[in-house]
């Protein structure tokens, strides 16, 4: 008898803790709001950042909607899209938000779970947009400005080019500059390629000295563009800019940029874009950037930390800083100028001083 008793007291023991765990496992109660993105009070958020929320359990997707989420700039709504997918919903604005502004966003208690319980009470949170209302301030080119082309190790062209604007290259000398047919004069070098002058930093006095403030100037606008502080767009299509129209900004990547087909920057001739690359900027065959509105090649600045290639018979717009190379492949033009820490590659192409 005494072990039976023993039996059904572990089998009663073991029952009562299998339904424990069961209950356990199962959500229960009000859902909350676990995280947000951008998180609240956040400052410095991009202006096409889409905002995340995180619910504690499965929601009921119908009530996940433009009704039990708002996001509003003072007094205005923003309209946009609401999606929802395992316990994060995703609302998408519209259209870009406006820079150095603060939005409400709201999660209200018609949101609810799978057992019909909502919140228990409204979540809301603030966040901040980066960015400036007034103009971005141009890029200090110094003394780098004076030349279409800089660069330090080589600049070398095959076939025949058409470059307006003078070309420096230091601390390389003027055997690394190839293609061009120079003819040597004091201080300088000519081509009939190049309307305009040619330097290297073993020409005579003072054209070594002027290359190193330019090279210095480069390097500083550089730093400059790189360093400029809460953009106004993140991560902007993923790194693909084909189709796209840029207003004025700045734009910020954290990896590779490409532009397989055309791209419109438009605004007005004071605005000024800033575009900041950790990776290369690829531009494919024939494609053209368009410029409107006004806008001015001169405001344009494409930092990039890798290599930037233009792609055969393309045309690009703006100054390119590359802490890499750039390689202008073949027929490619440039309403521009190309200024490379290392080399600039040319094969017949066509590349004016903005």
């Amino acid at each position: 008898m005494n072990v039976f008793k023993i039996l059904s007291v572990l089998l009663l023991v073991t029952a009562m803790g299998c339904k424990k765990s069961d209950t356990s496992n199962n959500a229960t109660g009000n859902p909350t709001v676990t995280s947000t993105y951008p998180n609240n009070n956040v400052t410095g958020v991009a202006r096409n950042q889409p905002i995340e929320f995180t619910f504690s359990q499965a929601m009921d997707s119908s009530t996940i909607n433009n009704s039990t989420f708002t996001l509003m700039q003072d007094s205005t709504h923003i309209p946009g899209v609401v999606t929802y997918s395992g316990t994060t919903a995703v609302f998408t604005p519209s259209a870009v938000l406006t820079a150095d502004s603060t939005y409400t966003a709201t999660i209200t208690t018609g949101a609810k779970n799978l057992a019909g319980m909502g919140l228990v009470k409204n979540s809301v949170w603030t966040f901040t947009t980066g960015g400036t209302v007034s103009t971005l301030a141009v890029v200090n080119l110094g003394e780098a400005g004076d030349y279409v082309i800089v660069a330090k190790t080589a600049i070398n062209n095959s076939s025949t080019s058409v470059i307006t604007g003078n070309l420096g290259l230091s601390p390389a000398a003027t055997s690394y500059i190839t293609g061009l047919s120079l003819t040597n004069a004091t201080g300088y070098a000519t081509s009939a390629q190049v309307t305009g002058n040619i330097y290297a930093a073993d020409m005579a006095s003072p054209t070594p000295i002027h290359l190193t403030t330019a090279i210095n100037n480069m390097d500083s606008a550089y730093t400059d563009a790189a360093g400029r502080p809460s953009p106004d767009f993140s991560e902007l299509g993923t790194g693909n800019l084909g189709g796209l129209t840029l207003v004025p900004g700045l734009y910020k990547w954290t990896n590779n940029v490409t532009i397989p087909t055309n791209v419109t920057i438009a605004g007005g001739p004071n605005d000024v874009w800033i575009f900041q690359i950790a990776g290369n900027l690829t531009m494919s065959s024939a494609v053209k950037i368009t410029l409107s509105g006004g806008a001015q090649a001169s405001h344009i600045f494409w930092q990039i930390a890798g290599e930037a290639t233009l792609g055969t018979t393309s045309h690009f717009e703006g100054t390119i800083l590359s802490m890499t190379g750039i390689t202008l492949q073949t027929g490619a033009s440039m309403n521009g100028r190309a200024l490379a820490q290392t080399a600039v590659i040319l094969d017949a192409n066509t590349i004016t001083t903005p």
